[in-house]
């Protein structure tokens, strides 16, 4: 997976100015596309800094066991 730009507590940061304040306004103030504000309000929605570490803890860990198990599937090929 792509290494993020910004840290998950950046991107929570901009969804909740987003909550407050104009898309384009913390657009403009954050550097950020508003593209990319929608984007992470899709993948995030209202979730705080805690819920999304869990998130991007559950997805390392699933890709581990997927590459893990893997390697299992091919040798009962």
């Amino acid at each position: 997976m792509k290494k993020s730009r910004y840290s998950d507590e950046q991107i929570v940061r901009t969804l909740r100015e987003a909550d407050r304040d104009a898309i384009g306004e913390v657009a403009k103030r954050t550097g950020v596309s508003e593209a990319s504000i929608y984007a992470w309000r899709k993948r995030f929605g209202e979730m705080v800094s805690d819920d999304v570490r869990r998130l991007k803890a559950l997805e390392a860990e699933n890709a581990r066991l997927k590459s893990a198990n893997d390697g299992r599937v091919r040798c009962f090929r």
